[in-house]
């Protein structure tokens, strides 16, 4: 896709870590450039309390995310094609995007990204993981998409 997109959508399999993750990464590092949302395959959890403190700690706040699923975004009038680009962040988000999607000419990109949830055993050692998933999604957007507006983080 040349230039900046106008709309993207981040997915992945809960929307309660990956994908809030990356939404609030975008606006932060990128502000109005772009209109942010996130969604995943299920809405089944809360958006995850390391999610929370990790991205707090680039001062992104987190604790009123509400996870939504493509069905709901659906159900609420968001129509998936009102994005220029979608990016799944776990290989379930990336099918069902493209299932979604697949009578429409719509720009999705996997970004093979770490899901921290089921790993370290302290919490020092949850929040290391989850530092870098933040930090590999931070990573491939600024590979992406350029310098931020104004980098804060």
């Amino acid at each position: 896709m040349a230039g900046f997109p106008q709309s993207v959508l981040f997915c992945c399999d809960h929307n309660a870590v990956r994908s809030p993750m990356a939404e609030g990464l975008m606006k932060k590092l990128y502000g109005q450039r772009a209109y942010v949302q996130s969604a995943g395959v299920k809405n089944d959890l809360e958006i995850d309390g390391f999610s929370i403190a990790v991205s707090r700690e680039l001062g992104i706040e987190l604790s009123k995310h509400r996870s939504r699923s493509f069905e709901e975004m659906r159900d609420w009038g968001d129509d998936l094609t009102q994005f220029d680009l979608i990016i799944a962040l776990s290989p379930a988000s990336q099918r069902m995007a493209l299932e979604l999607t697949r009578f429409h000419h719509l720009e999705i990109e996997y970004w093979p990204v770490m899901d921290p949830t089921g790993l370290g055993g302290s919490r020092e050692a949850k929040l290391a993981a989850y530092r870098q998933t933040r930090d590999q999604i931070r990573s491939r957007m600024l590979e992406r998409f350029g310098p931020p507006e104004e980098e804060q983080a």
